[in-house]
């Protein structure tokens, strides 16, 4: 078969982009042809794909993504594809990979009454309704529990077409025998006395991970405590604004923040605790690979796999809606507590237990499923024009 994949930007270290990069080896690896159009491609190719950088130009986000899918859908016109699988919300797909949370919810519960009627509401949600509303014929793939809840509260009719998949952990994230070791040589690199507390947060986008909040939690830990505290920020994006912040809270010199990298693990055997007060998050794979190396984790209920901290007893979840007194009172308990062995442990015993790492054979299952079944109409006949 062959198989057309849409996304809008690629890098290494997203986890969006990371379930894509997956999802499209397993399908190389099944023996089908590939074609991946997407507007940005950082790192590596995929081997054996066909990847096309769309060139096209705009000065805004929304018209950058019309212009896009309108000349993606353009050239697909001229070629034959089993499916055409997206990895954003957009007119013209026959799958969509839930990555992001449902917009409609945010939009409508989350943002002021004037924001709907802005050019950029109007934009995400017509794209959205492409996939989800009445009469579309795209299926689509779930990553949780709470995307399924919110996609249904707002768009009813399309339940019959959401398909959850299980987590897609790189094994390789679990902890070994030699994990303690690899904490030492980790804390050791850095510097840290064995009286130090490091705290880890890793994750592109630093907003929407809530990096504000993990400052502001830090520094409002009793001084005893916030003296032996190192806060390690591994992601992309800028980090001026919030090493400005750290700095106002009075805590710049113990924030570091790293871009991303391909030795999360290390990092992770190494730090005390995981801590991601996300404000929205489809799923959160940094949050299972804590569990399964073992590393306590503090998180927010909007994070999709947050179920997952409360089912495995691998650390604490922070009640909706959020608070910061909340989050700043959980963090004091769990940097204190005599329960950190525990939660490890849990951690540990959850990722042997339960598949948390199946993901790109399951998708892929189902891609090759859809694309053989008879489709009325496709997705992309329903393309919107530039």
């Amino acid at each position: 078969m062959t198989f057309c994949f849409l996304i809008y930007s690629y890098f290494p270290y997203g986890g969006q982009q990371r379930d894509f990069h997956r999802i499209v080896s397993e399908c190389i690896a099944r023996g089908h042809e590939v074609r991946i159009y997407t507007h940005r491609w950082q790192g590596p190719r995929i081997e054996n794909a066909n990847i096309t950088l769309v060139p096209v130009r705009a000065f805004n986000r929304t018209r950058l993504y019309k212009k896009f899918t309108h000349w993606v859908m353009k050239d697909l016109e001229r070629t034959t594809v089993d499916a055409v699988v997206g990895f954003n919300k957009m007119p013209g797909l026959d799958i969509y990979f839930a990555a992001d949370p449902c917009f409609a919810e945010k939009a409508l519960t989350q943002r002021g009454f004037y924001y709907r009627f802005s050019l950029r509401f109007r934009h995400f949600i017509d794209y959205e309704r492409a996939v989800f509303r009445d009469g579309s014929n795209t299926r689509v793939l779930l990553l949780s529990r709470m995307q399924q809840r919110s996609f249904i509260r707002f768009y009813p009719e399309s339940a019959d077409r959401l398909y959850p998949v299980p987590p897609g952990i790189d094994p390789d994230r679990k902890a070994t025998a030699h994990a303690p070791d690899l904490r030492q040589e980790l804390r050791k690199r850095l510097g840290l006395e064995p009286k130090k507390l490091l705290i880890l947060q890793v994750g592109s986008g630093f907003r929407v991970k809530g990096v504000d909040r993990s400052l502001r939690a830090c520094a409002a830990l009793p001084d005893e405590i916030r003296e032996r505290v190192c806060y390690i920020l591994i992601g992309q994006d800028k980090p001026g604004p919030y090493l400005r912040l750290a700095r106002k809270l009075g805590i710049g010199d113990a924030i570091t923040i790293l871009p991303g990298r391909d030795d999360i693990p290390r990092f992770m055997f190494g730090a005390d605790l995981l801590l991601h007060p996300a404000y929205s998050e489809s799923a959160g794979y940094v949050l299972l690979e804590a569990v399964i190396a073992g590393l306590p984790v503090l998180t927010t209920a909007s994070c999709g796999y947050a179920e997952h901290i409360i089912n495995a007893g691998a650390g604490e979840v922070c009640n909706e809606p959020f608070s910061q007194e909340d989050l700043n009172r959980r963090l004091l308990q769990m940097l204190t507590s005599s329960e950190r062995p525990k939660w490890s442990a849990n951690g540990i015993a959850y990722g042997k237990r339960e598949d948390l790492y199946s993901l790109p054979k399951s998708a892929m299952d189902l891609i090759e499923k859809f694309a053989s079944e008879p489709a009325d109409t496709r997705g992309r006949e329903h393309a919107v024009s530039q």
